[in-house]
């Protein structure tokens, strides 16, 4: 077995220091498994180059949390904001209301911004309005992300015809009622609990919260949240070939929700870390602070939020599985994506930044996506076209026309349920506030961003299931 001396190790560039033994002790272990000499300088090297990589890794967590320690740099941003804002296009400015705008401008004043964007179902939000993409330099913004982590679309299509939800109305009722959970403290218990790989994921033990968090995880997989979360039957119209499958109508479901309890309280830690870190940032501005991934509460954040991202993805698996066995079928094909999420990006001019997308759908060139409507309205399966002016995105729905309170105090329950008499759609649960006539008309939507996406099929609700309004649970 080679040996790796703390003397071989500086003569890699390994720091003196703490880090030295705890690199001898990993390369001791590698070495145990077999590696040679040269390999394991390498895997030793991979973990300093991109620590954050390993913070999930038993064997090379301790390692990589000295690397980043010792490597983090002074926060090289100052918190003063621009005098002005950058510029940026917005697609679909007649519907957006003002507020929405001067919170995209607001976030443009930022220092930390490159550049970003407004698409045409923006309305206001914490910080960054819902339906903002924000680019930022080497920093995360824990509410540019957003509350709901990673909250997604998926949509499963069946070879069989939509009218079956006519002849058997019944049976995807009860398939909704009883094999769906909505609600802020819904969870699975006993043989209702679901299994899925996602729960042996590593990541869970990689920081203290997390550990916390995964009886939560465990609980509440396989459930739906509150507000615009739903689970629904339909019709899908598909336009073109796609998927092994002929144009034509078929049954569909479609869901939309997010991380759950995880993804909330990974985002209520970190974004009042963030504000802690930056007193002094304008009030105005103060739900934008940042985390610099050179840092170790960065790189704790982006571990957590992509260990969100694989449960809300993992969520609607099992979702759409239960739904679907209980009726009898099984999926043709599935299109699925991320909103309320962060990536990793490179510009066209080959700066390489932070893209956030609140409520925004990422629309690479043939990135597949689904922009839903409302309760009673239309979705769209749509095919990315790369715009880079939008940082590759789209809408992530229609957005919202008014706020939850002024949708309960203006829209009648009759109003509600007569709009959705005439489009044949049944509602199981749903508040006034989600009410069809609150959102913008989503082919106005579409319309505004045809130069963002192509529009491959079209989703009709027929069946709908969301939670129950508060005086209904």
């Amino acid at each position: 077995m080679d040996i790796i001396t703390g003397k071989i190790l500086k003569l890699n560039n390994w720091p003196d220091g703490k880090i030295i033994g705890i690199a001898k002790s990993v390369s001791e272990q590698l070495s145990a498994q077999g590696l040679g000499r040269e390999a394991v300088l390498h895997q030793l090297d991979a973990v300093r180059e991109n620590p954050g990589n390993f913070l999930a890794d038993s064997l090379f967590a301790d390692l990589a949390r000295e690397c980043i320690r010792i490597t983090q740099k002074e926060e090289s941003h100052p918190e003063d904001l621009r005098e002005s804002p950058l510029p940026f296009p917005i697609w679909g400015v007649d519907q957006i209301d003002a507020e929405a705008i001067k919170q995209m401008e607001n976030s443009m004043r930022l220092p930390v911004t490159v550049t970003g964007a407004l698409m045409p179902d923006a309305h206001v939000g914490y910080g960054l309005p819902i339906g903002g993409v924000l680019a930022t330099d080497n920093v995360v913004i824990p509410y540019a992300v957003g509350v709901d982590i990673a909250c997604r679309m998926r949509l499963s299509i069946y070879e069989v015809s939509p009218h079956l939800l006519g002849q058997k109305k019944g049976m995807f009722e009860d398939a909704l009622w009883e094999q769906t959970a909505f609600g802020m403290g819904a969870k699975w218990t006993g043989n209702k609990k679901a299994q899925h790989e996602v729960l042996d994921d590593e990541a869970w033990y990689a920081t203290r919260q997390l550990k916390t968090l995964k009886d939560t995880a465990m609980n509440q997989l396989g459930t739906s949240g509150t507000g615009n979360h739903f689970v629904e039957w339909g019709s899908f119209r598909l336009h073109e070939p796609m998927f092994g499958l002929k144009p034509g109508e078929y049954l569909a479901l479609l869901s939309h929700s997010g991380s759950r309890g995880v993804g909330a309280k990974i985002a209520d830690r970190f974004s009042k870390l963030a504000m802690e870190k930056h007193p002094d940032l304008d009030r105005s501005v103060r739900h934008l602070a940042w985390l610099s991934l050179d840092s170790e509460d960065g790189q704790e954040y982006w571990l957590s939020m992509e260990l969100a991202g694989r449960f809300a993805s993992a969520n609607h698996y099992i979702i759409h599985k239960r739904v679907a066995a209980a009726v009898g079928l099984k999926e043709a094909a599935v299109v699925e994506n991320h909103h309320n999420f962060a990536w990793h990006e490179t510009l066209p001019d080959g700066r390489n930044v932070v893209v956030h997308r609140k409520g925004a759908t990422p629309a690479g060139v043939g990135v597949l996506g689904v922009i839903p409507g409302s309760m009673g309205d239309a979705g769209y399966v749509v095919s990315g076209r790369g715009v880079s002016e939008s940082l590759k995105s789209a809408s992530h729905g229609a957005g919202r026309l008014m706020s939850r309170k002024a949708a309960i105090n203006s829209i009648s329950r009759s109003a509600r349920d007569e709009y959705l008499k005439e489009r044949g759609v049944t509602l199981l649960g749903g508040g006034i506030d989600e009410s069809p006539q609150a959102y913008k008309p989503i082919e106005e939507v579409i319309a505004a961003q045809h130069d963002l996406v192509d529009v491959l099929g079209k989703f009709t609700p027929r069946i709908v299931r969301m939670a129950d309004e508060p005086g209904d649970i």
